[in-house]
C-alpha cells in the first residue's frame, strides 16, 4: 500500500484533495491507521483516483462525479452528455458577451477576423471560376465576402453556376459584414495570402483590407447589388437522389470523358458503382440514376471541391444539381445538367 503522499503523487492529486474526497465518501482509503489516523491506498485504487481528477478538471460537481463512478453506464453517459452540453452553452454565452465587449472598442461599422492564409487563397481560387466574365453585370464579376459570427463565406455566381465556400475563422470582432470584391484583384492578393500562416480581414467603410505582419493589401469594393443567393439555395427542392463518390476519381473520369457526359448507376452487384461516360467508379449510387453534364462545367466544380469525397444532390435531370464537399470548411457548387443525348 501507499501512504497518502506517495499515492497523491502517483495519481496527480494533492493530499488535501484526497482527504476531502475521503470525507465526501468519493474515494475512501483502503486502510486508516487507528492510532495515527494515517491513510493508506491500494494500487488498485489508482484508476478511480485518476478518473476523479479528470472529471473534476472537466468541471463536474461531486454529485455528478459519484454518478459517473458508481452509477449504471447509461446514467454515467447521460451525466457526461449533459455536462458537455452545459459547457458548450456556457462557452457560447461567454464568447458572445466577450465579443460584444471587444467589439465596443472598435470604431463603429468596423469588423475584423483572422483566417488561415492558405485556406483563404484556396477558397478564392475555388469560387472565382463561377463569377461572370466581361461584359457581365458588375456584381457578377465579383466575389461576395460575408463575415458572420462564426465563419467567413465566399460566394460567386454567373447565374448559371453558384459557388459557396465557407471558412472556419478565429475570433470575429465587430458586427456581421459583407463586401463585393472584383475577381482580378482578389486573385492577385490570393497569391500573397497563400504564403501567410494567418491573414487578418478588416471591413471598414464598405472596403476590405487584408493584412499580415509586415504587409497590407487594401481592396476597394465592387459596385452593385449581388443576387440573393440564399433565396436561390432555399428554392431548391429536396434532393430525390444522392451520389457519394471519390473526388479525385470523378475528376479524372470527367477529364477523359466526351461531352455531354452521362452519369448513371452501374450494373455491378449491389449497384455500388457510378458509371461516368465509360468509366466505372466505386460509389454510393441510387437506383435509376441517369443524368448528363458538360464535363467542362462539372469537372472544374469537382476539381475545386475540398476533402476526399463529393456529394451530388439531384432533384431531376433538368433541375440544378448541388455539388457539396467538406473538410475544415465546406464548399458547394450549384450547376445545371444538360440534355441526355440518348433521351
Amino acid at each position: 500500500m501507499h501512504n497518502i503522499g506517495a499515492f497523491a503523487r502517483r495519481v496527480g492529486l494533492t493530499p488535501s484533495a484526497l482527504r476531502f474526497y475521503d470525507d465526501c465518501g468519493l474515494l475512501r482509503p483502503a486502510h486508516v491507521d487507528p492510532v495515527t489516523g494515517y491513510r493508506y491506498y491500494e494500487p488498485t485504487q489508482e484508476d478511480r483516483a485518476v478518473l476523479v481528477r479528470k472529471l473534476r478538471a472537466a468541471g463536474l460537481c461531486l454529485a455528478d462525479v459519484a454518478a459517473v463512478l458508481d452509477g449504471p453506464c447509461d446514467v454515467a453517459r447521460e451525466v457526461l452528455r449533459g455536462h458537455e452540453r452545459r459547457l458548450r452553452e456556457d462557452s457560447q454565452a461567454a464568447r458572445a458577451a466577450l465579443r460584444e465587449v471587444v467589439s465596443s472598442y472598435l470604431p463603429a461599422g468596423r469588423t475584423e477576423v483572422t483566417v488561415d492564409g492558405a485556406e483563404l487563397a484556396g477558397a478564392v481560387r475555388q469560387v472565382a471560376p463561377s463569377a461572370a466574365r466581361d461584359p457581365g453585370p458588375a456584381p457578377l464579376r465579383c466575389v461576395l465576402f460575408e463575415i458572420t459570427d462564426t465563419e467567413v463565406r465566399l460566394v460567386a455566381t454567373d447565374r448559371y453556376r453558384l459557388a459557396v465556400r465557407e471558412l472556419a475563422c478565429g475570433w470575429v470582432e465587430g458586427p456581421p459584414a459583407k463586401v463585393l470584391l472584383p475577381v482580378p484583384a482578389l486573385l492577385e492578393v490570393a497569391t500573397w495570402a497563400a504564403r501567410e500562416s494567418e491573414v487578418r480581414l478588416t471591413v471598414a467603410e464598405g472596403n476590405l483590407e487584408l493584412s499580415a505582419p509586415g504587409s497590407c493589401y487594401p481592396l476597394p469594393a465592387g459596385t452593385g447589388e449581388f443576387p440573393a443567393y440564399r433565396d436561390m439555395i432555399a428554392a431548391l427542392a429536396p434532393p430525390k437522389q444522392r451520389v457519394l463518390v471519390d473526388r479525385r476519381a470523378l475528376r479524372d473520369a470527367l477529364g477523359t470523358a466526351e461531352a455531354p457526359t452521362v452519369l448513371r448507376r452501374g450494373d455491378g452487384d449491389g449497384g455500388g458503382e457510378l458509371v461516368v461516360g465509360t468509366t466505372a467508379l466505386p460509389a454510393v449510387c441510387p437506383e435509376g440514376l441517369r443524368i448528363a453534364f458538360d464535363p467542362m462545367v462539372l469537372g472544374p466544380a469537382v476539381e475545386a471541391s475540398v476533402g476526399p469525397d463529393v456529394l451530388l444532390e439531384i432533384d431531376a435531370a433538368d433541375r440544378p444539381v448541388l455539388v457539396r464537399s467538406a473538410d475544415q470548411g465546406s464548399f458547394s457548387t450549384l450547376l445545371m445538367p444538360v440534355a441526355d443525348p440518348q433521351r
